[in-house]
């Protein structure tokens, strides 16, 4: 029996559950301020201990990846990221869990075939693209520069 594409189309969308896209959208939004706000709450406390601006970024940044590392690793981080979505996919904690989260899933495997090799298998597209899309605009941008003359 041969279907057009119009009924499988209806046949999927029948079958399909609802998505609840407001309500995905203000979760999002909710937990990715809760994360940014708490990183600025890591400011506040930063800023008087380092000597300056920049170390005090850094260290909110390392807090960060370390928290979103130890949360993966106890569970916590996954439950949080099925009601919250992409709110915790977005900052920094998203990419500290797509690195951590292959690695802890592997290292039964051990160490350099298990850990090693699967640490990056979420997060090396992200690094590789990101790097040569990156490389791509500044040889753009060099030569836009190099051609007005500036």
């Amino acid at each position: 029996m041969k279907r057009s594409v119009q009924e499988y189309e209806k046949m999927i969308e029948k079958a399909s559950p609802s998505s609840p896209g407001l309500k995905n959208c203000a979760a999002a939004f909710l937990c990715g301020g809760a994360i940014c706000a708490f990183g600025q709450l890591l400011h506040s406390l930063w800023l008087p201990l380092f000597s300056s601006e920049e170390n005090a970024r850094a260290a909110v940044s390392v807090t960060l990846i370390f928290l979103a590392v130890l949360l993966t690793a106890l569970g916590v981080f996954d439950r949080l990221a099925k009601r919250a979505g992409a709110g915790t996919l977005v900052p920094i904690t998203g990419f500290a869990n797509a690195v951590a989260s292959p690695a802890i899933e592997f290292k039964s495997e051990g160490f350099v075939l298990g850990v090693g090799a699967k640490m990056f298998v979420i997060a090396g597209p992200v690094i590789v693209y990101g790097t040569a899309s990156a490389m791509i605009y500044g040889l753009l941008y060099y030569f836009a520069l190099r051609l007005l003359g500036a």
